[in-house]
């Protein structure tokens, strides 16, 4: 696996970690990002690549940071 891979998925379980604490469902989260009502269930299971203009948004959103979202623990 890449190391480009290992980012994309720590970013698909970040991005899940916060959503669920913010009590928002992935339907809720692509509404508001005005994308496909599927579009984060597949960033969060790492089948479809996220621009970082995306990923900003969902910071916003979520009210965390960009580099919390790109944590690879």
């Amino acid at each position: 696996m890449s190391f480009e891979d290992k980012i994309y998925i720590a970013i698909g379980k970040n991005i899940r970690k916060y959503r669920i604490e913010q009590g928002l469902s992935q339907e809720k989260l692509s509404e508001t990002l005005n994308a496909n009502s599927k579009f984060i269930g597949h960033v969060e299971r790492f089948e479809r690549y996220i621009s970082l203009k995306k990923l900003i948004q969902i910071s916003k959103i979520l009210n965390v940071s960009l580099s919390d979202l790109v944590d690879i623990k």
